[in-house]
């Protein structure tokens, strides 16, 4: 049951204060690194590569370059916002007020995914600077980068009960998520791969994030949409199934 509206405010509005304190940082470093992107990928690689299922490749990494930012950001969000409780031991006074853990999960992955979803509007602002960019679906879009930033700031959730310290934090973004990312077609489109690689690559469950993103802005991915979601829908609820079971079992929750 939810009920306890003014405790998932506090936690929210405390939450996004967080985000205020540390705004320019954390809105500049997108906006600099989509630069760098472009520059790179878009001008000096871009302008030697033909189109990619006829999108200008410069358009093509758009999407891509949207949800690698935005998983690192959700994850880091999520999983920072948990772990600070912990480390403080404010995480006794947590589970000792009036608030389910369905609240608390609320409270705290609506604030990450808040925060995951401005920066990739951001994002998709600065890409205008550089390539023309038409979206062929803008309402599936705006809903497809809402239901990421919340399965991944659930997925940031469960690393943040998990880790024991601040290293452990960055260990699953780092060595698992990132290459993850860069190997399910973020820059370039499977097609373009060997039919072994290809069949390789369609076990990594990024892939299948990407590619229905992808479709969101031109209307095609390297797999169908119904796929693509039917992966979302699964991770999201494989991590809400491992949250309450922590929650049940108080697994890690007072390190």
């Amino acid at each position: 049951m939810i009920g306890n509206f003014r405790g998932i405010r506090a936690i929210y509005m405390f939450e996004m204060a967080r985000f205020g304190r540390t705004v320019w940082t954390s809105l500049m470093l997108p906006v600099i690194t989509t630069t760098l992107y472009f520059v790179v990928f878009g001008s000096a690689i871009g302008s030697r590569m033909s189109d990619v299922s006829s999108v200008p490749y410069g358009a093509f990494i758009v999407p891509g370059l949207m949800m690698l930012t935005m998983f690192t950001e959700s994850i880091s969000n999520a999983s920072f916002g948990i772990y600070m409780p912990k480390w403080t031991g404010t995480i006794y006074e947590m589970l000792s007020s009036p608030m389910s853990p369905l609240e608390l999960l609320i409270a705290y992955v609506g604030a990450a995914a808040t925060k995951s979803v401005i920066i990739g509007a951001i994002i998709f602002a600065t890409a205008h600077l550089f390539v023309d960019i038409q979206v062929a679906h803008p309402v599936l879009m705006v809903g497809f980068m809402v239901l990421m930033a919340v399965t991944f700031c659930l997925f940031g959730f469960i690393i943040g009960i998990w880790a024991q310290s601040f290293e452990q934090l960055q260990v699953i973004p780092l060595l698992v998520v990132y290459p993850l990312t860069f190997l399910g077609g973020a820059f370039y489109s499977l097609d373009m791969l060997p039919a072994a690689w290809r069949a390789v690559t369609l076990f990594n469950p990024v892939v299948y994030l990407i590619s229905g993103f992808r479709w969101t802005f031109f209307g095609q991915g390297d797999v169908a949409i119904e796929v693509s979601m039917g992966a979302v829908a699964l991770f999201l609820a494989l991590c809400l199934g491992l949250i309450f079971w922590m929650f049940r079992t108080g697994y890690r929750l007072k390190n």
